[in-house]
């Protein structure tokens, strides 16, 4: 079978340049081991986050660093054995997070993040997903006047830098917002211009399905099988494509480094876990418990709660201490009931150490693209990255400079 365009990764950011791809004109072929949005994406809190121009940095302060060294914290944990590979990384990880240099990041990072509403709202509304967005922004919630401080004072910033707006919610506030929380957590910041959905899998599914009335075929295959010029082997045969897009997240450093590049791509890892609400609970929006380091959200399938960054080995098993150091914290916060899902859910947010993805065209090999490395941000910037890299494929201007997120930074 011949496309004009192959994209490799089924998650909401191969699905989107699919999209994007099909609807310019291409005939394009999406292609995936598992059906879409069944990895990465199917896992993440929801939230599409306008508010995130500062992409999460690496902590610098020694109490930090010394509360983390001890691998006891609820927000961050490590497998010892893990950190020899990952120390150069994250070295790397903590140079790029000094403040200055950080600040220049958000200066290249904020050109997406400003898109991120709009281009999902697009989207979403063309896919017949309507019912999935949640409107009204999500919660960052806190148990201290000092952390809260703290907060308010980042999010002013970030308003008087990049006009991100914010609102402070007071301890009354607060309750009047989320009357099942409980007042250890004392008062909050809202974002209300980010969006969230109820089903992040669902969304991508939904995608998936306008690709295909739009003309795109999704195929089942090993990407692992490509070979330059461009193929690869399907469930329905070998797929040939004048172009090929890796948008493959956590596994597009198998295939890169295959290629021949040396990407600085590693993960980090994270849990959920589905729960019912007591009675007469309802939880309206995602909020972060912030100095505990979780996040509830409501979900189709039940009240979701994320766990912070596990740094380990990509294939390792499932380790979620993570999960139940958290679980207790947040029943005092919300009166969750049973566990919905039979085990927790293991994700990996794939990584660069300047906190920025790889979008682009690959140094080295004509017409193949690279799109992944969106870390805590892939749904968030997911439908722009289709956008972007759909429009540098078909020789339009770019909406946003792509130049900051080549691949022939590192």
């Amino acid at each position: 079978m011949k496309f004009d365009a192959m994209v490799l990764g089924g998650g909401i950011v191969g699905v989107s340049i699919a999209v994007h791809l099909q609807r310019r004109g291409l005939r394009t072929a999406l292609v995936d081991r598992r059906a879409p949005g069944q990895e990465t994406s199917l896992g993440n809190a929801g939230l599409i986050q306008r508010e995130g121009v500062y992409p999460y940095a690496f902590p610098r302060d020694l109490a930090a660093l010394a509360r983390y060294a001890a691998n006891r914290s609820t927000d961050v944990r490590y497998h010892p054995r893990a950190m020899p590979k990952l120390m150069p990384f994250l070295i790397s990880y903590w140079h790029h997070s000094r403040a200055d240099r950080h600040a220049r990041i958000a200066k290249a990072y904020s050109t997406l993040i400003e898109h991120c509403i709009d281009e999902h709202r697009a989207l979403i509304e063309e896919a017949g997903a309507q019912a999935l967005l949640r409107e009204g922004g999500w919660i960052k919630a806190f148990r201290t006047s000092q952390a809260f401080d703290r907060a308010v004072a980042e999010a002013s910033r970030w308003r008087a830098e990049y006009g991100v707006e914010y609102e402070v919610l007071s301890d009354a506030a607060l309750r009047e917002a989320e009357p099942s929380l409980d007042p250890v957590l004392r008062a909050a910041v809202r974002y209300p211009s980010a969006d969230s959905v109820s089903d992040p899998a669902g969304l991508v599914t939904a995608y998936a399905a306008l690709f295909e009335r739009l003309g795109g075929a999704v195929l089942t295959g090993d990407a692992a099988t490509l070979q330059p010029a461009w193929r690869v082997n399907t469930q329905d045969g070998i797929v040939e494509a004048e172009q090929a897009v890796l948008a493959m997240g956590p596994w597009s450093g198998d295939l890169t480094a295959k290629l021949g590049y040396a990407l600085p791509l590693e993960v980090k890892r994270g849990y959920h876990m589905h729960y019912t609400a007591g009675p007469g609970a309802t939880l309206n929006q995602p909020v972060l418990d912030a100095e505990i380091g979780y996040l509830i959200t409501p979900m189709v399938r039940g009240i979701r709660l994320t766990t912070g960054v596990e740094l380990g080995f990509r294939d390792a098993p499932k380790t979620p201490v993570q999960l139940d150091a958290v679980e207790p914290f947040a029943r005092t916060v919300f009166p969750l009931g049973e566990r919905i899902d039979a085990e927790p859910w293991l994700g990996r947010r794939p990584c660069t150490p300047d906190m920025m993805p790889v979008i682009g065209p690959a140094p080295r090999h004509e017409n193949l693209w690279f799109a992944f490395g969106h870390a805590h941000h892939g749904l968030t910037l997911g439908a722009i990255t289709g956008r972007l890299i759909a429009e540098m494929m078909t020789g339009e201007r770019p909406l946003v400079d792509p130049h900051p997120f080549r691949a022939d930074r590192f």
